[in-house]
């Protein structure tokens, strides 16, 4: 097991994803790089998001400097770990590509949470865009360019 992420191969282990429901998802850099403290990687990350509409259907977001928070729902027929690992893979070829890098770009793994339909889908996209204002990274939550949510 590595020991820069204890635990995270199991993360997934005795889950189901379901098409069609709402899940809360973070996954973070390898090694907690702040990659994203770059916005050009930011946005290319939120490009790839949103080449995923076909599959899951982006309700809040917001880019940290080292890892994503993504409220989401999947499509009919669709399972969580397909669209786990295309956006994974195909962000981190990319951004790997545009920083002239190599090597593994994400830390295996994500955490999942799925929403239950009682569950206030509003407060949770609250919850996910002021990340950046908790962290203390901007006093306003306009100030920072990486997030957005459906309710605007």
């Amino acid at each position: 097991m590595n020991n820069t992420t204890p635990h995270s191969r199991d993360l997934r282990t005795g889950r189901a994803s379901e098409p069609e429901r709402i899940y809360l998802i973070t996954c973070v850099t390898e090694q907690r790089r702040p990659v994203f403290a770059d916005w050009r990687c930011g946005r290319l990350l939120v490009h790839v998001l949103m080449k995923e509409q076909q599959r899951a259907a982006t309700l809040a977001y917001v880019v940290m400097p080292d890892h994503l928070h993504w409220l989401m729902q999947l499509k009919e027929d669709v399972m969580l770990d397909q669209v786990m690992r295309g956006v994974k893979g195909i962000s981190g070829y990319r951004i790997n590509k545009l920083l002239s890098r190599s090597g593994r770009f994400w830390q295996t793994g994500y955490h999942d949470r799925a929403l239950r339909t009682t569950d206030n889908l509003v407060a949770s996209a609250r919850y996910v865009v002021a990340n950046p204002l908790r962290a203390g990274l901007v006093a306003h939550i306009g100030d920072y360019p990486l997030w957005d949510a459906v309710w605007l």
